[in-house]
């Protein structure tokens, strides 16, 4: 199995409840890292990579070195969104992600929607001891 990067990007539905929103009933900034979490996570097992299993057998664990995220219009209770993932480059050690959250419907890899989050993400394999 292998990860190569420029390929289409992921898209991962998820719909706004309660528990992803603040007071005024928009999705709290720190949530949008979650879901984001998920569809990375959903990308690599949709590639045949098992987290659980790489942590338990070869004791490779993913962890978030750096994270960029810019925030446009908020996302609010209710809405669907589409959290897309696309890998844009493989090191030795390290994937570096593309992400965005959008709203509207879900279309081939299109962004029509207004992003409502942007981020890039890097990740850097690490042996537990």
């Amino acid at each position: 199995m292998t990860v190569s990067a420029g390929t289409k990007p992921f898209a991962w539905p998820i719909r706004v409840y309660y528990q992803h929103t603040d007071a005024g009933g928009m999705v709290f900034h720190a949530n949008y890292l979650s879901f984001m979490e998920c569809a990375r996570t959903e990308l690599l097992q949709s590639l045949g990579f098992d987290l659980g299993e790489l942590a338990r057998r070869d004791r490779v664990l993913f962890v978030v070195h750096s994270a960029q995220i810019a925030y446009h219009k908020p996302a609010l209770l209710n809405e669907s969104l589409t959290v897309t993932a696309q890998v844009k480059r493989v090191g030795r050690a390290r994937l570096e992600f593309d992400q965005a959250v959008m709203r509207g419907e879900r279309g081939a890899g299109e962004r029509r929607a207004e992003p409502g989050v942007r981020q890039r993400e890097e990740l850097q394999a690490r042996r537990g001891a």
